[in-house]
């Protein structure tokens, strides 16, 4: 057998992913500032082009109205996903965007098939090119629909069909969130419930997903460390 065909030790291995996780740190820094630039500089590059630059009193009153929404959302996403996806996957995610409905069910999927556990090196990479996959099937797809767009309008805009297309991703995240309900329903009950009960008492706040990720998730990581200190999840 070959020097290069042996298994790795777990020293060549922690150093195999210090390399790599560097390597993903450094792209992934160069591609978000290179994003983060077009993304600012573009729009109004074209309305100096143009001439059709807003007015940035009015500009920056509609951003703030927004930001007041996304700022939080964008911050507990960042929080909640990391730790699942890695550096690498999280970098790919948050350029080519569609984390909720897209890259996370992806990624999540190919974790439990590969039985990979969060935090370890194989996570990482499957999670890595379950996001990149994602990405590439995700422009692929779009291309065709831009292609098929006019044959398949009647279908898109049956009103028999819309009410499915409106649900995808809350049957999406349900299918995904069972099992782990199953394996943790001690502490996942009262987060689960209480969520719920909020949402059908008052359904406005539906809509305001971030002030809800923030309380329920905070509950949820406050339930869960109550088990854990009482060794209640060493069963779970």
């Amino acid at each position: 057998m070959n020097a290069t065909d042996r298994p790795m030790t777990p020293q060549e291995k922690q150093r195999w992913f210090e390399q790599y996780t560097a390597g993903m740190h450094r792209q992934g820094r160069l591609w978000l500032a290179w994003n983060l630039f077009l993304l600012l500089t573009l729009p109004f590059a074209m309305g100096l082009v143009l001439d059709t630059m807003p007015d940035l009193n009015v500009f920056w009153k509609g951003f703030f109205n927004v930001a007041i929404i996304y700022y939080p959302t964008s911050l507990v996403e960042y929080l909640i996903y990391v730790p699942m996806l890695g550096s690498g996957a999280s970098y790919l995610s948050f350029i080519t965007g569609n984390l909720s409905n897209l890259k996370i069910p992806c990624a999540v999927n190919a974790r439990e098939m590969a039985d990979a556990r969060v935090g370890t090196p194989e996570n990482e990479v499957i999670s890595t090119l379950s996001v990149a996959t994602s990405s590439l099937v995700t422009v692929l797809i779009l291309a065709l629909g831009v292609l098929l767009l006019q044959p398949l309008q009647p279908v898109l805009e049956n009103p028999v069909l819309i009410p499915a297309f409106d649900n995808v991703v809350p049957a999406l995240f349900g299918a995904l969130g069972l099992k782990y309900f199953l394996k943790g329903k001690k502490f996942a009950a009262i987060p689960l419930v209480l969520s719920s009960a909020v949402c059908i008492l008052v359904p406005a706040l539906i809509r305001q997903t971030s002030v809800l990720l923030i309380v329920i998730g905070g509950l949820t990581i406050a339930v869960a460390w109550v088990f854990y200190r009482k060794g209640a999840l060493e069963n779970e």
